[in-house]
């Protein structure tokens, strides 16, 4: 969303684009994490569920998705991180991809199932190759295009 916010007050139409692009493309990622999270916990019993620590959760969502950290925080506008400056919004854009690249480091220590690691490897290049488009597009706003 982030991206998306960002593009309308992007003035030059290549920059835009690739807000455009990468925001797109990072609705396609959460749509592949839910799909990850809904194939882990559809099938849980309640005592998995309990064993897990899904249950505060659970009690208040069950197995629904609502986006929220691992500590339990949810999703809110604030992550979104828009000023209308353009290299303000690209550095944030920049350090966005790095956070999201070192999620995805984190994620892979812990998870062995090959089936949720392959999806998560894949995302993780995604988000390098997200970070050296915003590196282009901060070097030709940096020199007037």
């Amino acid at each position: 969303m982030r991206y998306l916010a960002q593009r309308y007050t992007m003035p030059y139409k290549e920059c835009k684009a690739t807000l455009t692009d990468i925001g797109t493309e990072e609705l396609a990622h959460l749509e592949m994490i839910c799909a990850i999270v809904y194939q882990l916990t559809r099938n849980m019993t309640m005592e998995q569920i309990k064993e897990s620590g899904f249950d505060t959760y659970y009690v208040d969502h069950t197995a629904a998705l609502w986006p929220t950290a691992a500590a339990g925080i949810p999703h809110n506008a604030c992550e979104y991180q828009s000023k209308g400056d353009i290299l303000t919004d690209l550095f944030e854009d920049l350090a966005a991809e790095q956070k999201a690249r070192t999620t995805y480091d984190n994620l892979l220590r812990v998870v062995k199932d090959p089936d949720v690691a392959d999806p998560l490897r894949f995302l993780r290049m995604r988000e390098v190759v997200h970070f050296q488009r915003f590196g282009e597009t901060k070097r030709a706003v940096s020199s007037g295009l």
